[in-house]
């Protein structure tokens, strides 16, 4: 695709989509968000004022895909994905969908089977492919530092779990399914790509074992919450005094969950969402070493390397420092944003992939379900191959 300005629209401008948006509205460089679909007349009015009074607005997604565009961002809550994103490419509009994809692995596989039909191009917004730290992980075990990779293990502390998940939607499983799909999308797709393997089996245990149990619920209001900054206090703790949490909560806030990768490897991930630190924490062990970040992208952040035989040496054996960004998560979203870009233009392979992206939903809900029947051990369902091909030839 070879235009002179690409014009974007945006479904879900808000939040993370106002993110978005101000790093894709690029006049001087060849871009510019000429459309926005929110249901909030602040946003909107907001979109005016940062991309001109001129832009198209709406309430209504439907009529934004009828625009003539080049590309769509879509930025809206979970639940919402697979139809709009659906509706964007039925239109042969370039797509960056928020991650996950979808709800289910039937929707994930809806959306690919869309893009492929009508030669779209589908980008799905996992950024910590971007992450400093992880990519210089990857770099590291591609250059074999730690040998033949056999198993992996992600420990995540989600220190801010009572105010960014346990106070709006993403506290009920109808529009969330679980946190293992919602929160550990990301690492369990870091993990497929360090490792270079997808999840083929999935066990994992897990419950709701303290925000169901605090008073001061908010009221039931009919339609899905979206929690407000006024409503955080980042600093409070311990987690028990937290009130004006969701209505309604059925999704777990402690679970762990276990992978065997296509290529054998072992993987674990767990999660907690009432940890007094915030961050994630991976150690990739091969046959000749191990490797293990602390901090992600925080300043201190390092990447250390184990592969002499020792007792306890925290430092390993080699440590690189991590270079500190400004820009949100870890500097990461500038860079997505910018490959998303150049994707539209030129299309080709990019660090992201949609078939990651449907991967990882897959091994979430797999082992979603699996936790909440008494952990056992379920089949993940691959991508058909076709599908497969299609996008890993570089897709449109």
């Amino acid at each position: 695709m070879k235009k002179s300005e690409l014009r974007i629209g945006q479904i879900g401008s808000g939040g993370r989509g106002e993110l978005l948006g101000r790093l894709a509205h690029q006049p001087k460089h060849g871009s510019r968000v000429v459309a926005c679909c929110d249901h909030n007349p602040k946003t909107i009015a907001r979109c005016r004022a940062d991309f001109g009074d001129t832009i198209f607005t709406t309430a209504d997604y439907r009529e934004l895909v009828k625009q003539d565009l080049d590309a769509v961002i879509i930025a809206t809550p979970d639940f919402l994905h697979e139809e709009q994103a659906v509706a964007v490419l039925e239109q042969g509009l370039a797509l960056y969908l928020e991650k996950p994809m979808a709800l289910t692995v039937e929707g994930c596989d809806r959306i690919l089977a869309t893009a492929k039909k009508h030669k779209a191009r589908l980008y799905v917004g996992h950024n910590m492919r971007h992450m400093a730290f992880v990519r210089k992980m990857k770099a590291l075990i591609d250059a074999g530092a730690i040998g033949e990779v056999k198993a992996c293990w992600c420990r995540h502390f989600v220190g801010h779990g009572g105010d960014f998940y346990f106070r709006d939607w993403h506290a009920e499983r109808r529009y969330t399914n679980s946190l293992l799909l919602q929160k550990a999308a990301h690492d369990i797709d870091i993990i497929h790509w360090l490792c270079g393997g997808y999840s083929r089996t999935v066990n994992a245990l897990g419950a709701l074992t303290l925000y169901d149990q605090l008073p001061g619920r908010k009221p039931n209001t009919g339609t899905p919450r979206k929690v407000t900054v006024d409503e955080m206090d980042l600093t409070l703790f311990p987690p028990t005094k937290m009130r004006g949490l969701n209505h309604r909560i059925d999704v777990e806030d402690l679970s762990s969950m276990q992978m065997k990768l296509s290529n054998g490897v072992f993987a674990t991930y767990a999660q907690c969402h009432y940890t007094p630190d915030y961050w994630r924490n991976y150690t990739v062990i091969g046959t000749e070493g191990r490797i293990e970040n602390f901090g992600n992208g925080e300043p201190g952040t390092v990447v250390r390397v184990w592969n002499q035989r020792t007792n306890f040496k925290p430092k390993g054996d080699v440590e690189y420092k991590i270079r500190t960004a400004r820009d949100m998560h870890g500097g990461a979203d500038p860079l997505i944003v910018a490959e998303f870009l150049r994707y539209v233009r030129e299309g080709g392979r990019t660090d992201t992939s949609p078939i990651a992206a449907r991967e990882s939903v897959a091994a979430g809900c797999a082992a979603t379900e699996s936790l909440r029947h008494g952990g056992v051990v379920l089949k993940v369902p691959p991508t058909k191959a076709a599908l497969a091909r299609w996008f890993e030839n570089g897709g449109a």
